[in-house]
């Protein structure tokens, strides 16, 4: 049973912030020891790949989440492509490039469509779907150009598969694997999926493209293997693997790997759990995941993302958010991304503010739900998408 959940670095929603920087690995680990935490979560992709894993159990602490050696599958973009090609584990094909003028070459000789992937952690921001060969070599001289840091220091050329996405989350003790709901995210910050990749603009879940034959392929292809290669490779991988699927005419194939709870598809798949989400994060923990069975309502549940205007491009901070009890208050839960306190009132403080969940029947009953609740709140500039949930709705309508 939780007692009390400390945050860092916590936002406007969280009771009790810790007074330590997300980026203070060891002074973490000093206040999980001097509060007796009895698991601690690490969440963010960063100190994941910075060792903070590695760190808590060298101190005898326990934690949730993959070693550092292990959070390289997403915290490398090469080194998870190696990973799936090893393992037989389906995805699209990809040449790596450390400079401009191949990775150019490249691109003029395959053509477009094609995607360019920065191959370190860029905040969710460091992929383009390009659909001209120009908006490719744009992207490559983006990232030798440091767009995205020493992340774009080497790029990922990569077949631009095409398909329906699915968001596969499943936890792991490295032994056995248990898939989460299935979920389907909206990267692209426009309707339609138009315009830039973002770090995701809401979700929903079940997906329906996830069938029952589908999901024993990915089980079979990508999950199993999954498994083998961390015991293949010695990966100490106790926690989270989401695989972003594409779902092609020729089955499901990964665009990538995240090694922690997705967003917003964690805000879609939780409130449908019925189980105790933190004795099953224990028990990857002690590798006894094989004796957890997680229970789901058979509701469905859509997450409609508030961002800030310009986002994902520069936005504003400190603008007061109204109208977050109204929301609550119409029955949706509003989880907190992007918010702070200042003079006492909730302000913005990031480019994803808010994620508004809502439960309903059917996706398209959850869909109305959430809207309903989105449009309680209110700050200067809020942006939303107002078609999240469409692809569930257009294979309703088709049937």
């Amino acid at each position: 049973m939780v007692d009390t959940v400390y945050c860092a670095p916590g936002n406007a929603a969280a009771g009790g912030m810790t007074p330590v920087a997300i980026s203070d690995l060891h002074e973490l680990a000093d206040f999980a020891e001097a509060n007796g935490v009895g698991l601690t979560v690490v969440g963010p992709e960063a100190p994941l790949c910075a060792g903070a894993v590695d760190i808590f159990r060298e101190r005898g602490l326990v934690v949730f989440g993959p070693t550092r050696q292990a959070a390289q599958l997403e915290g490398s973009k090469t080194f998870a492509k190696a990973f799936m090609t090893k393992y037989g584990i389906p995805t699209g094909a990809a040449g790596t490039f450390t400079d401009a003028e191949s990775a150019i070459a490249c691109i003029r000789d395959q053509g477009a469509p094609v995607v360019v992937k920065a191959d370190g952690l860029a905040a969710g921001k460091g992929v383009v779907v390009a659909e001209t060969e120009e908006e490719a070599i744009q992207a490559v001289r983006d990232c030798f150009a440091g767009a995205f840091g020493d992340a774009g220091r080497t790029v990922l050329i990569e077949e631009c598969l095409v398909g329906e996405e699915a968001s596969i989350i499943a936890l792991t003790d490295g032994e056995t694997i248990i898939p989460l709901a299935s979920s389907q995210d909206h990267k692209r910050i426009g309707e339609g999926d138009t315009g830039a990749n973002t770090g995701g603009m809401g979700a929903y879940s079940p997906a329906p493209v996830v069938t029952d034959e589908l999901w024993e392929q990915i089980r079979v292809e990508v999950l199993d293997r999954f498994v083998d290669g961390c015991r293949g490779e010695g990966l100490d991988f106790r926690g989270v693997i989401y695989a972003g699927i594409m779902v092609t005419d020729t089955g499901p194939k990964v665009l990538e790997f995240n090694v922690r709870f997705g967003d917003p598809e964690t805000q879609a798949i939780l409130p449908r759990m019925e189980s105790d989400l933190a004795e099953a994060m224990l028990a990857c923990v002690d590798r006894r995941l094989a004796d957890v069975t997680l229970e789901w309502r058979d509701s469905a549940a859509v997450c409609v993302v508030l961002a800030s205007a310009g986002y994902p491009g520069p936005y504003e901070k400190g603008l007061a958010i109204e109208g977050i009890a109204d929301a609550e208050g119409a029955g949706a839960v509003v989880f907190h991304a992007g918010t702070t306190m200042a003079a006492g009132r909730c302000v913005t403080a990031g480019g994803r503010v808010l994620g508004v969940t809502a439960l309903g029947a059917t996706v398209a009953e959850a869909i109305a739900s959430s809207y309903r609740a989105v449009d309680c709140i209110s700050w200067q500039g809020v942006t939303c998408r107002r078609d999240i949930g469409h692809r569930a709705l257009a294979r309703d309508a088709g049937r």
